[in-house]
């Protein structure tokens, strides 16, 4: 859903430059900013593919909630030179939360690197001007990121607390990555992996941008499959995000903020997988794999990772994600940990808004170090059964 047809409201204008900040809440004139967006967000070095125009429009269309889109801009006449995109949610408290929510694995704003500090104070003086009742509260940002600057320019209260871990590896080469791990046996094991790979006969190719729609769906189809009868993300199985996923991720690919990789086996799709790009990161966001992969004993991770580190050896491109979660098997290529970071900016008052939030963030973390006890007792107890 969208918000009802608006004009733009003028916000103040930033008291140190002459840029003028709006606040646009509708989403059609979202829609028409997207050459505009796309411009800016080609001048942030930092914009992760999480904030580009299609990822962000698809998913309001697939998410967002009539009356709450919330994009703060800043111009220098028609050019914009910032934007933070950002949406009204009511519980715990209100706030102003990134657009992308849980899907997507960093939230920022997009800041001109050609313009300095103008663009971050007008950003700033704007998202102040927008959140007279509701915090902001930016989540999932990137160590880095754009984001962080408006934090530092933020005059009212303000709170920085842990998010999301993240695991990153360097933009190398596939050889280079095997030769990182710790071990002789390690090396051999994943040397062993691809040389069975190979006599699988395991092909792969980056599909063009009209193939695009037909292998996302194959994406989605083999993602079931591999997870029939597990547990599993129920988001990912969900009408809403096929919409979004395929709606997204096509211009992205014309784009080149991202690559859908299909992997052909007897002539047959037996993965599929979307790596998303951005000037600095390559990351593997989805895929799905025919559970006939690993009967055969193919290593399915190992795979992924080859075909993720050929889209990371780009000039520039100097990391490659693996995006958020600790699971066992990231461990294995040595990443380098990366913390998300949730910024929490208020006014004067707004600051019990603040304070209830953190309230909030701390029973959420202790709620989550209970369970994690809980599942840990169970598993020692069930060891020391018959």
């Amino acid at each position: 859903m969208t918000s009802p047809v608006r004009h733009p409201r003028a916000l103040p204008p930033g008291r140190t430059t002459d840029l003028v900040t709006e606040l646009v809440t509708d989403g059609r004139a979202f829609a028409a900013l997207a050459p505009q967006w796309a411009r800016l967000y080609g001048r942030c070095a930092t914009a992760t593919p999480f904030q580009s125009h299609a990822w962000l429009l698809s998913w309001w269309r697939s998410y967002g909630s009539g009356g709450r889109l919330r994009l703060v801009l800043a111009r220098d006449g028609r050019e914009l030179v910032a934007a933070a995109p950002l949406t009204l949610v009511r519980r715990p408290v209100p706030a102003l939360v990134p657009l992308g929510g849980a899907i997507s694995d960093y939230g920022d704003v997009l800041l001109d690197d050609e313009r300095g500090q103008d663009a971050v104070t007008a950003l700033t003086e704007g998202l102040a001007a927008a959140a007279r009742t509701a915090l902001i509260d930016l989540r999932e940002v990137r160590p880095g990121a754009a984001a962080e600057r408006v934090y530092e320019r933020w005059r009212g209260p303000r709170r920085r607390v842990a998010d999301s871990l993240c695991l990153e590896l360097p933009a190398l080469p596939m050889d280079q990555l095997v030769a990182r791990l710790p071990s002789a046996k390690a090396r051999q094991r994943v040397r062993a992996q691809l040389r069975r790979l190979d006599a699988l006969g395991v092909k792969s190719r980056p599909v063009l941008p009209d193939e695009a729609e037909a292998a996302l769906r194959r994406l989605l189809e083999l993602h079931r499959l591999q997870w029939q009868g597990r547990k599993v993300t129920g988001e990912h199985l969900r009408a809403r995000f096929r919409e979004h996923l395929v709606r997204a991720v096509g211009p992205m690919v014309r784009a080149g903020d991202a690559v859908v990789t299909e992997f052909r086996m007897d002539d047959e799709v037996v993965a599929v997988d979307v790596t998303l790009l951005s000037r600095r990161l390559a990351g593997g966001y989805l895929y799905g794999a025919h559970p006939r992969l690993r009967e055969r004993r193919a290593d399915v991770a190992v795979m992924l990772l080859e075909a993720c580190a050929e889209h990371a050896r780009l000039p520039g491109r100097g990391t490659l994600s693996l995006l958020r979660g600790d699971e066992p098997y990231k461990h294995h290529w040595r990443p380098e940990p990366a913390v998300n970071q949730r910024l929490l900016l208020a006014r004067r008052r707004t600051a019990p808004l603040l304070a209830a939030a953190l309230c909030d963030d701390a029973a959420r973390r202790r709620g989550k170090e209970l369970l994690r006890r809980r599942a840990q007792r169970k598993e020692r107890d069930g060891d020391g059964g018959p």
